[in-house]
């Protein structure tokens, strides 16, 4: 059975699509290429946005989850696209410092979150744009099944006991739904409470390999984990079901068949979450807490970068547009769109939830971007392999009974040797 990703629910593996929807032989010879690893929704959305662009037709390709793999097939068969559409900041260094991208400059009034910038620059040179951002620090819940939302730590480790034991007792839907089959959704859990237990600059350290993955914050954040998921009855069916459910699988649990009470997601979690409501009942969302109610919340956000291939001046032009106002409007009104443009309004959301998800990106002070999306590719975490693997093997350990510590030396030795290897690799 295929594997669904956090890029939809029906994902082809290589689907070829004009903007326009119509692929005409006599223009795709001037068409400008892009390659994306957004499907279903998200790539007809984006088609609806192109249909703007007024200089030359514009042919993409979804490429699947591992765009980096389809990127390197093309390169080596002389047929690179004129522009890539790149889920992680550290794929745009890694092309930039072999030579494949052109410099591009996003327009004068276009403004991104504080420090994102610069994880799309290589030697003091912008080699990307952001075009589409994520808001990674929700919990999503049906208001009827949990009227009091925890504002701290302890209050949902406290919550998850308690319906915990309701649920052993068969009194009750369990407290939480995870799809750790995708790995990427531990790591977001991590990253999340890193973001709480760190200094920025810490985290920083982490994400450009620079840390030892054995120190405190780490232990911290991994212990904090080991707390509540080894919570008895905190998952439908329990860890082992759990390392078995994929992402959106988890949302339809909680939105559909009421099998738990939270879920923790990103904003696109929403469109699953429409698709598969019932009774009417709109979800609801409070952010990942804090250790302390006077802090800030961590937010972490994850952002998709627009590239142009060298030697593609038309591929430089469209980038650009990317970045005016306008250009992601139709996306804007049509919702299930954030974007990493701070100089948008507000009003301009039509979609009233995501344009409170914009007033949070707005008014945040220091936003994390995703970490293991930053971390350079052998180390970031695929299905079955680095940082994702780790944190499933950290999982199944917890949720089996291991004792927190020996299961946290673990999983740090492993994270820190994983480190070493991709630094000597490089």
């Amino acid at each position: 059975m295929p594997r669904l990703s956090r890029r939809g629910l029906l994902r082809s593996v290589v689907a070829v699509t004009s903007a326009s929807g119509a692929a005409a032989c006599s223009g795709q010879d001037r068409a400008v290429r892009v390659a994306v690893v957004w499907s279903a929704d998200e790539l007809a959305q984006f088609r609806a946005v192109l249909r703007g662009f007024p200089g030359a037709p514009v042919r993409v390709t979804s490429t699947g989850e591992d765009i980096d793999a389809f990127l390197n097939a093309r390169r080596l068969a002389g047929t690179s696209p004129d522009v890539a559409i790149l889920p992680r900041p550290g794929l745009v260094t890694e092309y930039a410092r072999r030579g494949w991208l052109a410099p591009v400059l996003p327009t004068a009034t276009y403004r991104s979150p504080t420090g994102l910038t610069e994880l799309l620059t290589y030697r003091g040179v912008g080699y990307g744009v952001w075009v589409k951002a994520a808001h990674k620090s929700l919990f999503w819940h049906l208001p009827s099944r949990l009227p009091e939302r925890p504002d701290t730590w302890d209050a949902l480790v406290g919550l998850t006991r308690r319906l915990g034991a309701l649920a052993v007792r068969g009194a009750g839907p369990a407290p939480l739904a995870v799809g750790a089959a995708d790995g990427w959704v531990l790591t977001d859990w991590l990253e999340n409470v890193l973001a709480d237990v760190t200094t920025p600059e810490e985290y920083d350290l982490l994400a450009r390999g620079e840390a030892d993955w054995r120190e405190r914050p780490v232990q911290a954040a991994l212990l904090r984990l080991a707390d509540l998921w080894g919570t008895p009855g905190a998952f439908p069916g329990g860890g082992r079901r759990a390392l078995l459910t994929q992402f959106q699988e988890s949302v339809i649990q909680v939105v559909h068949q009421r099998e738990a009470v939270m879920v923790f997601g990103a904003d696109f979690a929403r469109g699953v979450a429409r698709a598969f409501g019932r009774d009417g009942e709109e979800p609801a969302t409070f952010r990942f807490p804090a250790a302390n109610a006077a802090d800030e919340p961590p937010l972490l956000v994850g952002g998709d970068a627009a590239v142009a291939f060298t030697g593609s001046d038309r591929g430089v032009a469209l980038v650009q547009w990317l970045t005016e106002t306008a250009s992601f409007a139709p996306w804007r009104q049509a919702g299930g769109y954030l974007s990493p443009d701070l100089s948008v309004p507000l009003r301009e959301y039509a979609d009233g939830p995501t344009g409170d998800l914009a007033r949070e990106l707005h008014a945040a002070a220091s936003p994390r971007f995703d970490l293991s999306d930053r971390l350079p590719s052998p180390f970031t975490g695929t299905d079955g392999v680095g940082i994702w693997r780790i944190m499933q093997d950290f999982f199944a350990d917890v949720t089996a009974g291991a004792p927190p510590a020996g299961a946290v030396n673990r999983t740090t030795a492993l994270l820190a040797a994983a480190a070493q290897d991709t630094e000597r690799g490089r």
